[in-house]
Formats: C-alpha cells, sequence, structure tokens
C-alpha cells in the first residue's frame, strides 16, 4: 500500500437512523488504521467535518457516515469541491444508490434482475397494490439503509392498516421475494467471497442485523463454485451499473428457481462486530487491518 503522509480524518455518525451503527463501526476502523501507522482523526457528523475542513491540514476522509448526508452524494460533493480525496463511491454512484427506485430502474434498463417495484403514489389503494404485485408484499423507504421502516405485510387487512398509519418520507411498494439472502463485497473492483445469510428470524431487518445473536452468516456460501463467481459477477455488475467504485455491498435474495434478484448496494457498509465486509474479507485471507488500509487507498482512485 503507498504512504499515506499527514492526516487522515475518520468522518463517523451523524444524526441518521443508522448514526449508532456508524460510530460502533468507526472504533473498529479506527483501531485498524492506528494499527496500519496512520495519522487519524475521528469527527462525528458533517457540522464538525466541516468545520475541520476548514482548519486544513487534512489531506482525505475516510467515509463511514451512513445514511444522509454520507451515502447521498451530500458529503461527496462537499469532499470534491474541497478537492479533499475521499473513500467510496463518488457523487452520482452514492446518489443513486440511495435512491432504491432509480437504482432498480437502472438495473431494469440494463436486463437485470430486480424484484418488482416502484415508488408508491399518494393516495394508492390497498386492493390496487395487491393485485399488481400479490402477497406478501413490501412496503420500505426508498432512501434509507438497515432495512430501517421495511414492513413485509402478509395480508389485505396488514396492507391496509400500513397504509392509512404509514409515515414514511418517499416510501415504496415492490413484490416479495421469497428464498435465501446473500451479499458480495466490492472493494477496489474485486469482489469478494459471498455470504449467505441466515436470520434468526423471518425477516433479516435492523434487529437480525445488528443485535440478534441468532442470526448465522455462511462463508464459504455453500453454492457451487460456477454460481458462486456467477453471483459475484452479477454483484459487481450492478455496483458498475450505478457509477460506484472504491467499496460497497451489493444485497441479494436467490429466488426459490435459483435465480440472483438484486436488492440494493450500500456505498457505505457497515464495519461492526456484524458487518458482513470483514466477514468476507476474513474468507478472502485479508485481516481487518489490511481492509481499511486498502480501502483508504482506493481514495486515491475512485474520483
Amino acid at each position: 500500500m503507498a504512504e499515506y503522509p499527514g492526516k487522515v480524518v475518520l468522518a463517523m455518525g451523524g444524526d441518521s437512523a443508522e448514526a449508532e451503527i456508524s460510530r460502533q463501526g468507526a472504533r473498529a476502523v479506527a483501531e485498524g488504521l492506528c494499527q496500519g501507522g496512520v495519522d487519524l482523526e475521528v469527527i462525528d457528523g458533517m457540522p464538525a467535518l466541516r468545520e475541520r475542513l476548514q482548519q486544513g491540514g487534512v489531506d482525505r476522509v475516510f467515509n463511514l457516515i451512513h445514511g444522509s448526508p454520507g451515502e447521498d452524494g451530500i458529503l461527496q460533493g462537499f469532499l470534491q469541491a474541497q478537492g479533499v480525496p475521499y473513500t467510496g463511491s463518488g457523487v452520482l454512484g452514492s446518489a443513486l444508490s440511495m435512491d432504491k427506485v432509480r437504482s432498480k430502474q437502472v438495473w431494469q434498463a440494463l436486463g437485470l434482475p430486480v424484484a418488482r417495484g416502484r415508488a408508491l403514489k399518494d393516495g394508492e389503494q390497498a386492493g390496487e397494490l395487491v393485485q399488481e404485485f400479490g402477497l406478501p408484499l413490501v412496503i420500505k423507504p426508498a432512501r434509507e439503509g438497515s432495512s430501517v421502516g421495511v414492513h413485509i405485510l402478509q395480508d389485505m387487512e396488514s396492507v391496509k392498516t400500513t397504509l392509512e398509519t404509514l409515515e414514511m418520507a418517499e416510501p415504496m411498494v415492490e413484490a416479495f421475494v421469497q428464498g435465501e439472502e446473500y451479499t458480495v463485497g466490492i472493494v477496489d473492483g474485486e469482489p469478494l467471497p459471498v455470504i449467505r445469510i441466515e436470520p434468526g428470524a423471518d425477516f433479516y431487518d435492523y434487529q437480525a442485523k445488528y443485535q440478534s445473536q441468532a442470526t448465522k452468516y455462511h462463508c464459504p456460501c455453500g453454492l457451487p463454485g460456477e454460481e458462486e463467481q456467477a453471483m459475484q459477477q452479477l454483484a459487481l455488475r450492478a455496483f458498475e451499473a450505478l457509477d460506484c467504485s472504491g467499496w460497497g455491498r451489493v444485497d441479494l435474495i436467490r429466488d426459490l428457481h435459483g435465480q440472483a434478484v438484486l436488492l440494493e448496494v450500500n456505498t457505505t457498509p457497515g464495519m461492526t462486530s456484524h458487518s458482513l465486509i470483514p466477514k468476507a474479507a476474513a474468507q478472502a485471507g485479508m485481516d481487518f487491518t489490511a481492509l481499511v488500509l486498502r480501502i483508504l487507498q482506493t481514495s486515491e482512485v475512485t474520483r
């Protein structure tokens, strides 16, 4: 890895629904970067980061702010305007990936497999949605991560109740895809080993991701070699189709017919003890310090 003289700022936290997960991951990332000899300073939230950059002396930013403004292009545009290199995708890749409706439209245009879905319109009735998407159906925010605010609705009554009480910015509706959940980490243009996720509950929600000890992660994932490679290549194609770069994670479902279906791209994945990028990197022979240093190195080439 190249040497990085000067100061690296680790940006974390903020005030999104995923802020505490970001802080948990930042503790591990900070330890790894310091073990790698990086001169590091940790900053919580974009206002504090903006103030710190005004003081000068920052050579690059390791971005670990989840949600807005860390993953939707706002932070990326600010740092580009300041001429400060940063980890992760650029403005377009971040904005597209954060918007699940538009990322789905890009994938559909390229013929990539996605669950049927679209933005939820004001005043839509439960019967219309069930007729279009069937049951179960999914209603979720178009611009949130970590499965925050996801509703999996099993019957007409629950659809009606959810629509009547829904308080969600930019909701979307999707057909439910039954199958096994997988994820593919990508670092510096290379897909990591695939992980199969076995939730301890019916759905891999926020609690299953970050709090439950019952969720199991299988890496090796158990797929035949050719199928795993095909899933890795699909994930990489989906990642690059949204103009993503640096590092990230692509989530998929393998349906009951064995078809991999794209769900979403995370451009700033979690780095907690439950997180998946470190697990996959370890399977590939990369320890945590080597992983975070390699991610930092991509800040040279992701613009």
